[in-house]
């Protein structure tokens, strides 16, 4: 019942709609912790993909590029430096054209 405080109507006050309630909420708050990683990868590479084409070379050709040029730099690192940096990402985008 501690963890239904806060809830709307007999899902707050009565036994088993707060119980039920709450291992809803549990099952989709670990579903969402897992998908929430999914949905960060899938925002950086949709920055990354802009910034390429921005810099006329498309994210596939980018990404295998920087293998070739033994660079490792992650997603995450990738995204920020396309969204905050461009002069740096249009540096990587020439190793990665070389």
């Amino acid at each position: 019942m501690l963890q239904a405080r806060g809830y709307y109507g007999s899902r707050s006050k009565t036994y088993r709609a707060a119980r039920q309630t709450v291992e809803r909420a549990m099952a989709f708050s670990f579903a969402h912790r897992k998908q929430k990683k999914r949905q960060f990868r899938s925002l950086w590479i949709t920055r990354i993909n802009a910034a390429c084409r921005m810099n006329d070379i498309n994210y596939s050709q980018f990404i295998n590029g920087l293998h070739k040029a033994n660079i490792q730099i992650n997603r995450k690192t990738l995204a920020h430096l396309a969204w905050h940096d461009s002069p740096a990402f249009a540096k990587l985008v020439e190793i990665a054209k070389g």
